[in-house]
């Protein structure tokens, strides 16, 4: 037997991510070791993922402020055989995101039947049992994080607005330092001024998303507030610079995004905080319901 050290074995390269969220979760892990070019160009995947399936590549390490090579590199190092590679991956991503409301709905009308119902409680029941394997590493983050905030403040806009206002509405029944950001009457940028780096903001919404949504999120990066995203993936425009993500599906036979799934996740949430604040909360809710019934809110039982 030889005395000579074998020299060390090469391990064998990571398999390259086949979907957007294993590309996002692939460069969070291996930025911090990234040159500095590699993590410009990285940067520009997370940010602009939209740019990624329409642009040339020359144009979008222009935008970026790297040299072609750079990306092609980059992609290499992911894992890919080259740049067309890693665009494939957006392009699925593109592909797979919702249809437009009026191709659903000639869809719906020219393939309706009488199994319609069933199919979609079947679709809803999916969505619904996904949440917990969806969410399972990261519900309990999120609702640390808006335990520790002494204020939070909720968006949710358009078909978002749902969601939202059962947040607020549920959670201020055992905590009052809870704000929606309504909008109203164009007034949603006086409201974000509100938000500061003590806060928690949570921002709910799914494809096509809300410009609304991005003018929270944005504001609330610059107040330096942490953000909860509740959202439909996480490679959402909200979702790729949220401290946590939570998300939900919204697949259905129908023409219009489900937003079951969103509300649902949001009562599971509820539930969680209520658990996470204790006895104090517990008098907190039994004080807003003696309160509620005293002033009427509630038909008196019969």
């Amino acid at each position: 037997m030889s005395g000579k050290a074998r020299p060390p074995m090469t391990p064998y390269p990571a398999p390259p991510p086949q979907n957007m969220p294993a590309l996002v979760a692939r460069i969070q892990r291996d930025f911090a070791n990234m040159t500095p070019q590699f993590q410009i160009g990285a940067r520009y995947l997370i940010d602009c993922p939209a740019d990624i399936p329409v642009a040339s590549m020359r144009r979008i390490a222009e935008q970026a402020g790297v040299q072609p090579a750079t990306l092609v590199r980059l992609a290499q190092s992911l894992g890919y055989q080259g740049w067309d590679d890693l665009k494939r991956i957006y392009v699925q991503a593109l592909r797979s995101e919702p249809k437009r409301y009026a191709v659903q709905a000639r869809k719906l009308v020219r393939d309706a039947n009488p199994t319609a119902l069933g199919q979609a409680v079947a679709v809803q029941a999916d969505n619904i049992q996904a949440l917990g394997q969806a969410n399972a590493g990261r519900m309990a983050a999120a609702t640390r994080m808006l335990s520790a905030a002494p204020h939070v403040h909720i968006a949710g806009f358009r078909a978002s607005y749902a969601p939202a206002f059962t947040f607020q509405y549920l959670y201020r029944l055992f905590r009052p330092s809870v704000s929606l950001l309504r909008s109203d009457a164009g007034t949603l940028e006086m409201e974000l001024r509100a938000i500061n780096r003590r806060d928690a903001t949570v921002i709910i919404s799914f494809a096509p998303y809300s410009h609304e949504s991005m003018q929270v999120a944005d504001a609330a990066r610059k107040a330096g507030s942490k953000v909860l995203a509740i959202c439909d993936s996480v490679v959402a425009p909200i979702a790729l610079q949220a401290d946590c993500v939570l998300v939900f599906s919204t697949n259905t036979p129908s023409f219009f995004p489900s937003s079951t799934p969103a509300l649902a996740l949001v009562e599971i949430l509820i539930a969680q905080l209520l658990a996470q604040a204790g006895p104090k909360a517990v008098e907190g809710l039994k004080r807003a319901e003696e309160q509620l019934h005293a002033t009427g809110a509630y038909l008196n039982a019969r």
